[in-house]
């Protein structure tokens, strides 16, 4: 609640809550505390109300109607958080960052139990009723409820309301207000008396719950139960007429109120602070309402409704986390979102240009908030040096005998491939040799289409055993002068020789197939350093007579490889989401796959299976493999080769430097990405800790500046500023000279919301009038 002035803006004062305007107004003044009783205000005209005063002299006992009541097998009973005093309480190359300063996650709780307070209403009754008026500021977001002598409300609940059946204990328990956190079960049960995302009650059972509730604890006694003071309540700008008439009905009829009066909080906090001519602005939990006041006569004719408030700003907030988290394994909830809004974030003085640098390294740490969740910590049991010395030397022991067997794997499926290798090379000879019917009836055998693919497979062999024997095929390198092993008894039937005789005679045909392949690795290995020597030979050649092509080569050549990676990595993030258009994709062929099931008994020639057929179909073992199903055949070292060209263009291209590499640009440091979903300080994947944290930086701006810009977050509307140009400019004519502009409500507390407002009001009126 404040008075902002076109010509003099004050420091700002210290609010204390959302719903500020009224708590400090209507509890002091605002007719019903100065008046001998509540009345129509004397400038408001038949249209356009703003107090309305009624009295019906019958109405139901309020006691009688409100004593719980016995039934057969059924109790109901106020909750055991409202009613008894012992209830248990429920709670909830750049500077390296510092610690990050972390927020725990808040949210809708129950803090303790709220006694009732009768010493009020034995005050109100020395004082009169003609001097004294119960106060309620029936706001959507919270209720308060107190005296009109008072300055500020004795009770503060949100309209809220839950009610259940135990049907262990067979009694149904009613819970109202902040009560309603208490107990889990009711949690689930709770209920609004306000229509989402408006300020209109809908259910009034809820409603004539909370109104018990607040009643109970002011110690309301009136005769015969009834409640014999008046009642000052706030209500919506333009409600709906349906809606006054129900709440009369609560209020006359099953309360007994001698006289109630109606008013929008907004008025009555401006009527308070000595308001006569100005622009009220209320941005309050459910819309933001501008609405011109002049000589104290509110004007509802020409106000102007934003349907933006603090519920629609919690929401916005809730789904721009869930898009920027998508796997987030906490339990988000727009009552934590309504608690970031109103603690982190702030109204930024110009949007454009702070929302461009908000993930600028440059004080990051400061403006990125960190909100914890809830999260289980892994107990690590630390372990003595001698024990993690044997460990290490175990781990070093393991990945010896690993490497062993796989070069050992690796020799063994090199010695395989060698001999197929052979093998088709000799049905490739023999094919020369055969006649179509033949040729046709041998390839059909290897499951071959034609000559072309079983020159295609020789291909593909040739090429994967040369590359399987460019590396390291394990044993001791053979020297020249070495003598060969021993394998006399290869030569000596298997008749002629003991079951002994035959284990060695294995034996040394696989020390045999081993020793070959190792010569054959060896001079592979020497006949391909032969071919880079030469390789390197002709490229320097070609750099120093042509610098300027050898680098454009250089250059298309790592983006290539550049992109491929980022193809894969993209790839593989796809078949890691179920969700994913890849990943839906290759359930689909595997399933598809998996229907396919062939019949137990096959008539000669009714076999239809056309898979094969064309080589496209082969393609299907691609998709549905994944990326980390590649065979060694097909699997190539983009790293190794994408650092090889990167260093050959840092040592002979000027323009490349260490910053246009593979690795820095995917340094997190740099990743703006990064900084935008893990902030100044690297991230662990591991931690538990880390991986329930969420991180507020650019939200912090974007979700205020809604009410200037309502377009970003969809909404077909002008903004307040706008609005407020239009009335204060076009609608109330140059008669009116109005240069108080009046905030109120709880979303007009955001830091830097007022000084805003003025900046650009000042921006769009004329000179003489800011």
């Amino acid at each position: 609640m404040k008075t902002l002035s076109l010509a003099h803006f004050p420091s700002r004062p210290k609010l204390h809550t959302q719903r500020a305007a009224l708590s400090n107004v209507a509890f002091t003044s605002s007719g019903a505390a100065q008046n001998s009783k509540p009345s129509l205000n004397e400038h408001s005209s038949r249209d356009h109300q703003i107090y309305l005063t009624s009295t019906i002299n019958e109405g139901r006992q309020w006691l009688e109607e409100h004593t719980p009541t016995t039934a057969t097998n059924t109790t109901t009973t106020m909750a055991p958080s409202a009613i008894s005093p012992n209830a248990p309480e429920v709670s909830s190359g750049r500077p390296e960052a510092g610690p990050a300063k972390i927020y725990p996650v808040k949210e809708a709780h129950f803090d303790s139990y709220q006694a009732p307070q009768p010493d009020g209403y034995k005050k109100a009754q020395q004082i009169g009723s003609d001097n004294v008026a119960i106060v309620i500021d029936n706001g959507s977001s919270a209720v308060r409820a107190g005296w009109s002598f008072e300055d500020n409300p004795r009770f503060t609940i949100p309209p809220v309301m839950a009610k259940y059946r135990d049907r262990k204990l067979g009694k149904t328990f009613a819970f109202a207000g902040s009560d309603v956190y208490a107990d889990t079960t009711a949690r689930g049960h709770m209920r609004n008396a306000f229509e989402a995302g408006s300020g209109v009650v809908c259910n009034w059972d809820v409603m004539e719950y909370v109104l018990d509730y607040l009643l109970l604890k002011l110690g309301i006694d009136g005769q015969n139960g009834a409640v014999d003071m008046p009642i000052v309540m706030t209500e919506t700008l333009a409600n709906l007429p349906y809606s006054r008439k129900s709440m009369n009905e609560i209020l006359f009829e099953c309360y007994g109120a001698p006289s109630v009066a109606y008013g929008v909080d907004a008025l009555f906090s401006y009527a308070h602070n000595g308001g006569r001519t100005g622009l009220v602005v209320s941005s309050s939990n459910s819309s933001t309402h501008l609405i011109p006041v002049v000589d104290s006569r509110a004007l509802p004719a020409q106000a102007t409704r934003l349907n933006w408030g603090g519920s629609q700003s919690a929401e916005y907030l809730l789904k721009l986390i869930r898009l920027k988290y998508p796997t987030f394994t906490g339990k988000l909830n727009a009552s934590q979102a309504e608690h970031m809004v109103r603690d982190h974030c702030y109204v930024a003085q110009d949007y454009v240009k702070e929302v461009g640098e908000i993930l600028d390294w440059t004080g990051l740490e400061d403006r990125d908030v960190v909100i914890q969740y809830p999260y289980t910590e892994e107990v690590i049991i630390q372990k003595s040096e001698e024990e993690l010395a044997r460990a290490a030397e175990k781990r070093k022991e393991s990945g010896r005998r690993l490497q062993e067997q796989a070069a050992k794997m690796r020799l063994e499926k090199l010695v395989r491939k060698e001999q197929e290798l052979d093998y088709y090379r000799s049905l490739q000879t023999r094919l020369e040799t055969e006649n179509k019917k033949e040729t046709k009836r041998l390839l059909d055998a290897e499951d071959l289409k034609d000559e072309a693919a079983l020159a295609k497979t020789i291909k593909e062999l040739d090429l994967s055993i040369r590359k399987s024997r460019q590396k390291d095929v394990g044993g001791p390198e053979i020297e020249d002068d070495a003598e060969p092993p021993n394998y006399d008894l290869l030569d000596v039937p298997d008749e002629e020789l003991d079951d002994a005789g035959i284990k060695q005679k294995r034996h040394q045909r696989l020390m045999k197939s081993n020793h070959e392949a190792r010569a054959r690795a060896k001079a592979e290995k020497a006949a391909e350093a032969a071919r880079v020597a030469k390789i390197a030979r002709l490229d320097q050649e070609r750099r120093e007579n042509d610098l300027e092509g050898w680098l454009e080569e250089r250059r298309a050549a790592r983006a290539a490889l550049v992109k491929k990676l980022k193809e894969r990595e993209r790839l593989k993030a796809d078949l890691g989401n179920r969700k994913s258009l890849a990943s839906q994709i290759r359930m689909k062929s595997i399933a598809a796959l998996a229907s396919d099931t062939p019949t137990k008994k096959r008539r000669r020639g009714g076999d239809d299976d056309t898979f094969g057929a064309d080589d496209d179909d082969w393609g299907i073992y691609r998709q549905v493999a994944n990326d980390g199903d590649n065979s060694d055949d097909e699997e190539e070292d983009l790293g190794a080769s994408l650092k090889t060209l990167e260093q050959e263009l840092l040592e002979h291209d000027p323009e490349f430097t260490e910053l246009h590499t593979h690795d820095a640009q995917s340094d997190w440091s740099t990743s703006l990405i990064h900084a935008f979903l893990r902030g100044p300080r690297a991230f662990d994947a591991g931690s538990a800790k880390e991986a329930h944290q969420l991180h507020l930086n650019v939200e912090r701006i974007r979700v205020p500046e809604v009410v200037f810009q309502p377009s970003i977050a969809g909404l077909d509307q002008a903004g307040i500023v706008e609005i407020a140009a239009d009335i204060l400019m076009q609608r109330l004519g140059g008669g009116v000279d109005m240069r108080d502009i009046f905030l109120t409500g709880g979303a007009t507390l955001f830091q830097g919301f007022e000084e805003r407002l003025a900046r650009e009001l000042r921006a769009v009126l004329p000179v003489e009038r800011a």
